[in-house]
């Protein structure tokens, strides 16, 4: 079985484009909108890797991030954040982040860094 990524993003082009260079590079990817939706599918089937947008409404990514390692009935999920922030990566070390991408992202960047990340992860292109 490939690694399951969930990748949560309020922008749907960013979403899109995500899933179909990770589906490319042989990993199972599902997308939510906002972190709402991703804590339903994180519930439901914990991910092996969680990339997910720093500005997003209603609930932040730093603060879901902060509400599952709160749920000690989630296991502990490797994640990275996608930012165009500055402070990104400051916040994040908090939390346990794995990495950190900015925006616009890089595919070759993105690859890479789910390849360290995830268990079995697969090799990037380029």
């Amino acid at each position: 079985m490939p690694p399951r990524i969930l990748i949560v993003d309020d922008d749907p082009t960013i979403r899109d484009l995500s899933r179909m260079h990770l589906s490319n590079a042989g990993y199972d990817v599902e997308v939510a909108p906002d972190a709402m939706a991703a804590g339903h599918i994180v519930l439901r089937s914990p991910p092996d890797l969680i990339i997910i947008d720093v500005n997003m409404p209603h609930m932040d990514g730093f603060e879901f991030v902060a509400a599952l390692r709160a749920d000690k009935s989630v296991p502990q999920i490797p994640v990275i954040f996608m930012t165009s922030e500055e402070e990104g990566e400051y916040r994040g070390k908090g939390l346990g982040a794995a990495g950190y991408i900015t925006k616009p992202v890089r595919v070759d960047r993105l690859l890479a860094l789910v390849a360290k990340c995830v268990p079995g992860g697969m090799h990037p292109i380029g």
